[in-house]
C-alpha cells in the first residue's frame, strides 16, 4: 500500500541519510484525509445521553435548584402583599324608559360591542381621574410619589454625588415631578395600573377589580369605580337631556311662527276668494248642478236631431202638398193620418155613389163636395205639419245651445272652484304639516323634561367588593415552585452545557467516534494500597488493570498474527496520562509467555530506571547507544520476572540527536534479534518529537488517552502528527477509566460495575491460578 506523507517532521531531514530497515506493516491504519478526519461530525445526544448527563450532575442540579428556591422564597417573603378586591357590575342590555324617545338617544342595543364600550369607559383615564379626586388619592401614602422611598439608584446617586442629583433642581426651581398637575397624572396612572376590568363571557357581567397594599383601600375604590360609573352615566345622558331639551325649545319657537304665519294666510285666501265651505259643500253643489245640465244636454240634443231629421226630409221638397205624402215624418202625424182616413171615406163614398147615380145626383154632388173637403183638410193637415217640423226642428235648436251654454257656465264655475280648491288644500296642508310638526316636536320636549328624572340606571352592583383577607400576590407556593422549576431547568440546561464542552474523552465510543482508532482496553483506576501501580500486573494479576493490560496484550498480539510486533512503541499526548505504568505492565504481561525487553526512551524524564531501583546515573540506553558502555551494563534482569530493561541512562543534552542517530537504529535492531518483543516507553507527542523518531523503527505503536483529562482534540492532533510520520498506530489504550462511573453515566456498558470482575475472576480460574502458585 503506497503511503503519501503530508509533511515532514523535525529531524527528518537527518534521518534520511540513515539507512532505514524496512518496517513490516501488519495492520491498516486510518489513511483517511486529514480534514475529512477533522470535519468528523459530533455525535448528537439521545434521550439516554441527556437522562446520564443529568444523573451525572444531579447533585449539582439539586444544589442549584435548591438554592434558586431559597432566594426566590426569600425574596417572596420579603414582597410586600398586594390585595385584590372585585365589585360585579349589571350593565343592562337596554335601559327601560318611561317614554320613548330613541331619537334623543340613539344606538342603545344589547349587542357584545356595547358591553365591550362600557368596559372601555370604565377603563377610561376620565372616570379614573373622577375616582382619584373623589377618594383624594393624592394625599394616600400609597399614590402620593411624595411619601414614597426614592428608588435605590436615586439614593444611591445622592448619595455619591449631590450635587448631580440636585442640579437638575437648581436650574428648574423645583424638583421634576412636584407640580400638583404632575403628581395629579402620576396618581391617575398608578390607579390605572391597579384597575383591571374583566367582562365576564356569555353574560352581562363586568368585574371590576382593584389591587392596592391596604385591603379596605382595595374594596373602597372597586366600589368607588362602580359607583362613579353609574353617577357618570346617569350625569353624562342629564347632559344630553338637557342639551336636546334647548334645541328642541329653540325648534318650537321656530315652529309656532311657521303655524302661525301659515294659518294667516290660509284665512286670508279664504276671505280673498270667498270661500264658506271649505269642506266641499260648495262643489258638490255646482257638481249636481253640472250633473243636471248634462242630463238636459242629453236630452235637448236628442230632440233636435230629431227635429233636425224630421226637418231634412221636408226640407228639399217643393210644390202641392201631395209631394209631402211620400215623407214619414208627415205620413205618421197623427192629425195627417186622421185626415188621409176622412179623405179615403170620402173617396170611397164616392166611388159608391158614383156606382149608383150620375155626376149631376145631388147625393152624388154632395158626396164630391165632401171629397173635396177631406182633401183640402188633407192639405192643410200636411201644410200644418210642415211648418210644425220645422218650427220644433227651430225651438230644438234654440233649446239645445241655451243648455249648452248653460252647461258651459256651471262647467267654468267648477273649474274655478276647483282652482280655488286646490290652493286651499295647499295651504291647509302647509297649516297641517306645521302643526303636526309642532306637535310633534312639543311631545319631544314635554318627553325630554320628564325622561330627565325617570330614567333608569346604565348599570347596578350585584355584588359589591368586600376587604379581602388573603394576599392576591405575591403567591408565595407557586413562586417557590416555580423557581424549583425554573432552578432544574437551569440545572439541567448546565448541566448539558458543561457537558458540551467538556471535550475530553470518557469512553471507548468516544475514542473510537473522535481518534478513528480501535480501543485495545480500558484500564481503571487503582486505589490499592501497598501495590505499585507500574508493577500491578506482577504483584497482584486478579486486579481489574492487570485484566486490562492482558487484554491490551492480546489486542496487539491478534493485530499481527501472521508477522507478529516486534517492536512496540508506547507514547501519549501530554505527561501524566500513564504511559509509563502502561508500558511497565504491558512489558510484564508479555514477560510471562514471550523474551521481552522494556526500554526506556523517554530521555527527558526518565522513570523506569527507578522504578526498578536503578541509580539515575546508571548506564542504559543513550550509554549503550553512544557505545560508551557495554550491552550487559545496561541490560538488567527485574527481580521476580523475566522482564529485560533497559533504562534510559544518562540524560544526553540533545536527545533527539541520540534517537535520530544510525547507532540508535542499529542497537534497536540487535535488541529485535535478541528477543520476541521489543516494549519501548517514548515521551509525549505534543510536547517533543521523540516519539514521532522512534515510531519510524518500530512495527507497531499504542497511543495512551486519560479518561476524563485528555480533551479529544489533543489527542487528535497526535495522532495526526504519528500518521505523517507513518506510524503504525495499532490502538489506544484508555487509562485511569472509572468503570462504575462510565457504566452509569457514559453508558459504556464494561461489565464491571454491574456483574463483578472479582466474582468473575475468582469463579473461573482466580483460585486455581492462586493454588498453583
Amino acid at each position: 500500500m503506497e503511503v503519501r506523507a503530508s509533511r515532514r517532521i523535525p529531524g527528518e531531514e537527518i534521518g534520511s541519510t540513515m539507512s532505514a530497515k524496512p518496517v513490516p506493516i501488519t495492520t491498516v491504519p486510518d489513511l483517511r484525509p486529514l480534514d475529512e478526519q477533522d470535519d468528523r461530525a459530533e455525535e448528537s445526544f439521545d434521550l439516554l445521553e441527556y437522562w446520564r448527563v443529568v444523573t451525572k450532575r444531579k447533585w449539582s442540579i439539586i444544589g442549584l435548584a435548591l438554592a434558586i428556591t431559597l432566594l426566590a422564597a426569600l425574596v417572596a417573603y420579603s414582597i410586600r402583599p398586594i390585595y385584590r378586591s372585585t365589585a360585579t357590575l349589571l350593565v343592562e342590555a337596554q335601559k327601560n324608559r318611561v317614554v320613548a324617545i330613541e331619537e334623543v338617544y340613539p344606538g342603545v342595543t344589547g349587542s357584545r360591542e356595547y358591553f365591550q364600550t362600557q368596559a372601555e369607559i370604565l377603563k377610561s383615564r376620565e372616570l379614573a381621574a373622577k375616582v382619584a379626586q373623589k377618594l383624594d388619592l393624592t394625599k394616600n401614602p400609597e399614590f402620593d410619589p411624595r411619601q414614597q422611598e426614592p428608588p435605590l439608584w436615586k439614593r444611591w446617586l445622592d448619595n455619591v454625588s449631590p450635587d448631580v442629583a440636585n442640579l437638575g433642581i437648581a436650574v428648574s426651581g423645583e424638583e421634576p415631578g412636584t407640580s400638583e398637575d404632575a403628581i395629579f397624572k402620576q396618581v391617575v396612572n398608578r390607579f390605572q395600573g391597579g384597575l383591571s376590568v374583566e367582562p365576564v363571557r356569555l353574560s352581562q357581567l363586568i368585574r371590576v377589580s382593584f389591587q392596592s397594599y391596604d385591603p379596605g383601600l382595595a374594596a373602597k375604590v372597586a366600589n368607588t369605580v362602580a359607583e362613579t360609573f353609574i353617577e357618570a352615566d346617569l350625569e353624562s345622558r342629564y347632559q344630553m337631556t338637557q342639551k336636546a331639551s334647548d334645541w328642541l325649545s329653540e325648534r318650537l319657537r321656530g315652529l309656532r311662527q311657521k303655524v302661525d304665519a301659515s294659518e294667516k294666510a290660509l284665512q286670508q285666501y279664504r276671505e280673498k276668494e270667498r270661500i264658506v265651505d271649505s269642506k266641499g259643500l260648495t262643489q258638490s253643489g255646482a257638481t249636481r248642478q253640472l250633473e243636471d245640465l248634462t242630463r238636459t244636454l242629453g236630452d235637448a240634443r236628442q230632440r233636435r236631431i230629431e227635429a233636425e231629421n224630421k226637418y231634412n226630409q221636408i226640407r228639399g221638397i217643393h210644390g202641392p202638398t201631395s209631394n209631402y205624402e211620400s215623407v214619414p215624418a208627415v205620413m205618421l202625424n197623427q192629425l195627417v193620418g186622421q185626415m188621409r182616413v176622412l179623405e179615403a171615406e170620402a173617396e170611397r163614398r164616392v166611388s159608391e155613389l158614383s156606382n149608383r147615380y150620375g155626376k149631376e145626383h145631388p147625393r152624388m154632388i154632395q158626396a164630391q163636395a165632401e171629397l173635396r173637403a177631406a182633401r183640402e183638410n188633407t192639405r192643410r193637415a200636411i201644410e200644418t205639419v210642415v211648418a210644425s217640423i220645422t218650427k220644433e226642428f227651430e225651438v230644438a235648436r234654440a233649446n239645445e245651445a241655451s243648455v249648452e251654454r248653460s252647461f258651459n257656465r256651471a262647467k267654468g264655475e267648477i273649474q274655478d272652484i276647483n282652482r280655488k280648491e286646490f290652493q286651499l288644500g295647499i295651504l291647509e296642508r302647509d297649516v297641517a304639516a306645521n302643526k303636526q310638526l309642532y306637535d310633534m316636536f312639543l311631545g319631544r320636549y314635554k318627553e325630554t323634561s320628564a325622561a330627565g328624572d325617570l330614567r333608569s340606571t346604565v348599570a347596578r352592583v350585584v355584588d359589591p367588593a368586600i376587604p379581602p383577607t388573603l394576599a392576591y400576590k405575591p403567591d408565595k407556593r407557586q413562586i417557590v415552585l416555580v423557581a424549583l422549576v425554573v432552578g432544574l431547568f437551569v440545572g439541567v440546561m448546565l448541566a448539558l452545557l458543561l457537558e458540551r464542552l467538556d471535550s475530553t474523552l470518557k469512553t471507548s465510543a468516544d475514542v473510537e467516534s473522535k481518534l478513528g482508532l480501535p480501543v485495545l482496553a480500558s484500564l481503571p483506576i487503582v486505589s490499592e494500597r501497598g501495590v505499585k501501580t507500574e508493577r500491578i500486573v506482577e504483584q497482584n494479576p486478579q486486579a481489574m488493570f492487570s485484566e486490562g493490560i492482558r487484554t491490551a496484550r492480546t489486542g496487539i498480539l491478534l493485530s499481527a498474527i501472521d508477522e507478529p510486533h516486534r517492536a512496540v512503541v508506547v507514547t501519549s499526548s501530554v505527561p501524566g496520562e500513564g504511559k509509563t505504568t502502561f508500558a511497565t505492565n504491558l512489558a510484564l504481561a508479555f514477560s510471562q509467555t514471550k523474551r521481552v525487553i522494556l526500554v526506556d526512551a523517554d530521555l527527558r524524564r526518565p522513570a523506569i530506571g527507578k522504578l526498578f531501583g536503578r541509580e539515575p546515573n546508571a548506564p542504559g540506553l543513550s550509554t549503550l547507544v553512544s557505545g560508551n558502555t557495554p550491552p550487559p551494563e545496561c541490560i538488567f534482569k527485574a527481580e521476580g520476572s523475566e522482564l529485560y530493561v533497559i533504562p534510559s541512562g544518562t540524560v544526553p543534552p540533545n536527545p533527539l540527536e541520540l534517537l535520530l542517530s544510525k547507532r540508535f537504529e542499529d542497537t534497536l535492531n540487535k535488541l529485535q534479534e535478541m528477543f520476541e518483543i521489543v516494549i519501548i516507553d517514548s515521551p509525549p507527542v505534543q510536547l517533543v518529537s521523540d516519539a514521532l523518531v522512534v515510531a519510524r523503527h518500530c512495527t507497531g505503536l499504542v497511543y495512551i488517552v486519560k479518561a476524563d483529562d485528555t480533551p479529544y482534540q489533543v489527542a487528535r492532533n497526535g495522532v495526526k502528527r504519528l500518521k505523517r510520520a507513518h506510524s503504525n498506530i495499532i490502538g489506544v489504550a484508555l487509562n485511569k477509566l472509572d468503570f462504575e462511573r462510565a457504566d452509569k453515566y457514559y453508558g459504556e456498558y464494561t461489565g464491571y460495575s454491574k456483574y463483578g470482575y472479582k466474582r468473575y475472576y475468582g469463579a473461573y480460574g482466580g483460585k486455581k491460578r492462586k493454588a498453583a502458585a
